[in-house]
């Protein structure tokens, strides 16, 4: 029985590696240029549209900026008030697909600051992403697991679109309520609406820099603040340029020494 010749090892071609460096370098680190993104989240009746626009008020400092209304024109109601005066473009369907396209033509404007009031539409609302899944489902034969394959790329450019936005985003959210008893000042147990969880997809305020909600009184406490004069901060009834736009741009223009 012959032998086979032993395996002859040729040379491979050397793999010449790109040249990566000018787009790996590092930079000193600093804020110059950086925009915020807020949430406030909270029950109806909160106020969280008008701290919304106070906020947003501030940040502009004396510019016009817009504003994204999926409320049936709540936010227009307080055009003046505090001298606040804006923009507005009202939707009502919420396609995040929408969204994404209103932005862009704010960001072709200039708008400094834009604010959408509310985020919730956009994931429960009509057309919202709930509403592209279960559409999507149906070409899945009703899989909405499979529905997800669609949504999941709309829900992630949206927020997308929400962080490259080139100025500071004020959006608010809707909460999940709940009804309970606690004691009033006369030491009697009343029911009081309490806010849950946004109406948003899970993990939303992960992609915010400030998050915070607000209750039937007024009351607003952060839930995370990377501005650390808000951090764990709770108030009474803010005045949103004052107590919460101020702080922040001092915050994003303070430069530590290197």
């Amino acid at each position: 029985m012959s032998q086979l010749p032993p395996p002859v090892r040729r040379a491979q071609p050397r793999q010449e590696t790109p040249d990566t460096s000018a787009e790996l370098d590092f930079r000193p680190a600093t804020k110059d240029g950086r925009k915020v993104r807020i949430s406030i989240q909270g029950v109806s009746g909160c106020g969280k549209t008008k701290t919304g626009l106070s906020v947003a008020h501030g940040l502009a400092e004396g510019e016009r900026f817009g504003v994204i209304d999926t409320e049936h024109g709540a936010s227009s109601l307080y055009v003046g008030e505090n001298g606040i005066h804006f923009d507005t473009l009202c939707m009502d369907r919420y396609d995040p697909r929408d969204l994404i396209k209103a932005l862009e033509t704010a960001a072709k404007v200039g708008y400094p600051v834009i604010k959408v009031d509310s985020l919730s539409h956009f994931w429960k609302g009509a057309d919202g992403t709930l509403d592209q899944v279960e559409k999507a489902a149906t070409r899945y034969g009703g899989n909405s697991f499979a529905g997800w394959k669609d949504g999941t790329p709309l829900q992630n450019d949206m927020v997308q679109a929400l962080l490259t936005y080139p100025g500071h985003v004020v959006a608010t959210m809707r909460s999940q309520t709940e009804w309970v008893l606690q004691e009033n000042a006369r030491g009697r147990r009343e029911p009081v609406m309490v806010g849950m969880r946004a109406e948003q997809r899970k993990g939303i305020e992960y992609e915010f820099d400030i998050a915070a909600e607000m209750d039937i009184t007024n009351r607003l406490r952060f839930l995370k603040s990377r501005c650390p004069a808000l951090h764990q901060q709770i108030l009474e009834r803010p005045d949103g340029a004052r107590d919460i736009a101020k702080p922040v741009l001092d915050w994003l223009r303070s430069n530590p020494a290197q």
